[in-house]
């Protein structure tokens, strides 16, 4: 388990074991990858970062990540696999949320995108992206890093 604290100084565990914090959490983030690209979305009000949402009424979290993706970016996803799970203590309250990676099949062109300008590729994340202002506070504490040497590790795993 890893403990850090987030963009706004909320304390965060960060677990990569299987549902450590709630067999059914509230939250989804999915970690998008789209021929040889990472898969993207333009929040209106946050910036760059990966989907994800809440979890609705009678839904597993499973499909909330799938219906998140296409939501937010028009993707199908081809496989979806579960990274790990953290939890955070904000000053609102605390969120629980899944993290998972996808594989992305297609992209099909949507009228509308939700709470999003739609979907955006990067062959690679830049570097400075804790500091660019263009990214979502979510790109910037160490939930990204850890779950990317996760992803590293399971796709050479393959």
């Amino acid at each position: 388990m890893k403990t850090f604290y987030d963009f706004y100084h909320n304390p965060v565990r960060l677990s990569f074991d299987d549902h450590p914090f709630s067999k059914t959490p509230k939250h989804v983030w999915v970690i998008c990858r789209f021929k040889d690209q990472w898969l993207l979305t333009k929040h209106k009000d946050r910036g760059l970062e990966f989907p994800g949402g809440k979890v609705e009424e009678g839904e597993t979290a499973e499909q909330a990540a799938i219906r998140e993706v296409e939501e937010e970016t028009g993707a199908q996803i081809d496989e979806l696999s579960y990274i790990g799970q953290y939890h955070v203590d904000g000053k609102g309250g605390t969120v629980i949320k899944n993290v998972y990676f996808a594989v992305i099949s297609g992209l099909t062109d949507q009228e509308h995108y939700f709470e999003t300008f739609g979907p955006v590729l990067f062959r690679h994340l830049p570097r400075n992206l804790k500091r660019n202002d263009r990214f979502s506070f979510m790109m910037k504490d160490e939930v990204l890093p850890e779950c990317m040497k996760k992803i590293d590790y399971i796709c050479k795993e393959s």
